[in-house]
């Protein structure tokens, strides 16, 4: 019940390796910063392309197969979580460039733009950070480091990740934060959802499933959520929260903290 495989779906997932050989899913929160620096390298960090560490991207650039772009482009629009986001560069229109808007900040050269996805004015990242093939990170949001984002996935306006994950098509569009958590395939956090991550007395976390119960060591640790699960606005989970997979918790509230079943509805 608490392996990765009874939350996730990891067939065909981008990032299912990092889930290999685990037998219980937290376990995953200790491999996200070595895990996503590792795909950095290998993909090839491109911040480097953009201006030093801390200052401001000051016009909107392209980034194509190597390459940076200040001139010689036109963004057509589209949405890149589905795939629809087009550049016309140098005459032809292609549909691989990831976009970078004026006014983004990148903290160092820890960080993968993969091709599709985009950054709009206002966001500020710091590495290590892995942004997936059509994915977004919108205005305002802040990507603290260790932070894994999939394919077709959105980090919204002022949304805060530290130390987390975003599986192919999650959400998280609006004022949120997930600190020490991962979201699966297609969860879509509803606005101000909030995953904390830190008890205000410090003990262990304790999972119970059945007549067992697990002892967790880890001082933070945030909320898992099964593919398919949603949550209404201004809702938060309690740390060491998880939710298995298509369950729905409603607008404003509380989630208790430890396993919640499959499809539950938490009101």
């Amino acid at each position: 019940m608490l392996a990765p495989s009874d939350f996730f779906d990891l067939e065909g997932l981008t990032h299912a390796e990092l889930f290999t050989g685990l037998e219980l899913v937290w376990e995953a929160l200790d491999r996200i910063r070595d895990y996503t620096t590792a795909q950095v390298e290998a993909a090839g960090a491109n911040a480097a392309l953009l201006p030093r560490q801390g200052e401001l991207v000051t016009r909107t650039v392209v980034l194509h197969q190597g390459r940076i772009y200040h001139d010689g482009f036109e963004l057509l629009g589209g949405d890149p979580t589905k795939g629809q986001m087009q550049v016309r560069l140098e005459g032809r229109v292609v549909n691989d460039a990831a976009v970078v808007h004026a006014g983004s900040v990148f903290m160092d050269t820890q960080v993968h733009l993969a091709p599709g996805c985009k950054v709009e004015p206002g966001a500020l990242i710091k590495g290590p950070a892995f942004i997936g093939p059509g994915s977004e990170v919108r205005q305002g949001a802040y990507l603290r480091g260790g932070c894994l984002v999939g394919r077709g996935c959105v980090v919204g306006h002022t949304t805060e990740m530290k130390n987390a994950v975003m599986l192919d098509g999650a959400k998280a569009g609006h004022f949120a934060y997930l600190g020490d958590s991962i979201l699966g395939r297609e969860v879509n956090l509803g606005a101000g959802t909030k995953l904390a991550n830190l008890k205000i007395v410090e003990r262990p976390y304790r999972i119970t499933v059945g007549d067992t119960t697990h002892r967790v060591q880890r001082r933070k640790f945030g909320a898992i959520l099964g593919d398919g699960c949603q949550t209404g606005c201004n809702c938060v989970t309690n740390p060491g929260t998880l939710l298995a997979p298509r369950c729905l918790v409603a607008p404003c509230v509380a989630v208790p903290a430890g396993y919640h079943k499959p499809r539950s509805v938490i009101r």
